[in-house]
């Protein structure tokens, strides 16, 4: 008889957690219908719209989101290369809308962007700045702008001012964070600054011998991450939780096609010649004001390569921000210092 009692009440128990876990399955389902219904609102008199553009061949993902119509427009850049924007959901580009209309986009093969289909095509510069002609015309003829301001982070600087440079008519500004200057000088720059860091601890002489070998980014991102430059700042300024889970642009399904994604074509361009062509070494001619916000501790992209360019830039106006305390990765946790400063450009380029 207690046998039978005992079984009984191990079968209420596991009937009670099942229970359990499906109120709490339908809780977040409910809350994510709530706030996806929400954040694919559009704001009076502003504009929240995704859409895939015929881009160079393919189907090109990008959201347009502006609390006035009349602001001026923006394209954001995103790094990697390979990275996507459409993952954050719009958070983390939201305190730059009342100043700007945003375009956030997924580069090709990355993202929303992505379809296996591309992944026996390789990645060139050409093809990149025929992508980046293509969808800036698209951008300025969809929402009748003559000129859109470029903004390009980490890998988006790299690309954005070659952009800049190339199409000088289509752009009022362009503006470089966490500025990627040339890729080969920027390792070497940094392994010269991490012998400072190690000293004489052995871990990290070990870490440093594998900076010329086949290890190498895995042992900068280890060594980074050892002295503390890897993210300065306790957490994110935004829940990352909550905007994946939260996310407008991606039903559960689509987050399934994300993560099996195959992102081998990026890493053998990173690693590929046609990377470096993006260099910016005597590339120096802008015909656009010309600005540049880095972290004064980043050590990802080396901001003293990118202090000694800004000092070549030729442009008719341009300005330096240095944060101070901040690494590379300043969109994810110094939000609100980088909105700042954003918002002093519009100010300076698009005066009221």
């Amino acid at each position: 008889m207690r046998q039978g009692n005992k079984k009984h009440g191990c079968l209420t128990q596991l009937l009670i957690s099942l229970g359990l876990i499906a109120v709490l399955i339908v809780g977040l389902l409910i809350i994510r219908a709530v706030k996806r219904s929400s954040r694919s609102k559009v704001p009076a008199g502003g504009i929240n719209e995704s859409l895939y553009v015929d881009i160079n061949g393919t189907k090109q993902w990008i959201n347009i989101y502006g609390q006035k119509k009349e602001n001026p427009v923006l394209l954001f850049l995103e790094g990697g290369p390979g990275d996507a924007t459409s993952i954050f959901g719009g958070v983390l580009t939201q305190k730059w809308t009342d100043v700007y209309t945003v375009v956030t986009w997924d580069q090709r093969n990355c993202g929303k962007s992505y379809s296996a289909d591309q992944n026996g095509t390789q990645i060139t510069f050409d093809l990149m700045m025929q992508d980046g002609r293509e969808m800036t015309e698209y951008i300025r003829d969809h929402l009748g702008a003559d000129k859109i301001t470029l903004l390009g982070y980490s890998w988006g600087s790299y690309f954005g001012a070659n952009l800049a440079q190339t199409y000088p008519e289509y752009y009022d500004c362009f503006i470089g964070v966490g500025q990627l200057v040339d890729w080969q000088k920027n390792e070497e720059m940094f392994a010269e600054e991490a012998k400072k860091w190690v000293g004489s601890d052995p871990e990290g002489k070990e870490l440093l011998a594998k900076l010329s070998g086949d290890s190498h980014y895995e042992a900068k991102n280890a060594l980074l991450s050892k002295y503390g430059y890897s993210n300065l700042g306790s957490s994110m300024d935004f829940s990352s939780f909550d905007a994946m889970l939260n996310n407008p642009f991606y039903s559960l399904s689509e987050w399934k096609d994300y993560f099996s994604a195959d992102s081998k074509v990026y890493h053998d361009f990173f690693l590929s010649e046609e990377f470096q062509h993006f260099s910016l070494l005597g590339k120096n001619e802008y015909k656009m004001p010309y600005y540049n916000i880095n972290g004064a501790a980043d050590y990802q992209v080396n901001f003293e390569l990118a202090q000694e360019y800004f000092d070549t830039v030729e442009a008719p106006r341009k300005k330096l921000y240095l944060l101070e305390d901040t690494s590379h990765r300043l969109l994810l946790f110094k939000t609100e210092m980088f909105s700042e400063v954003l918002h002093e450009i519009a100010a300076a380029e698009h005066p009221q």
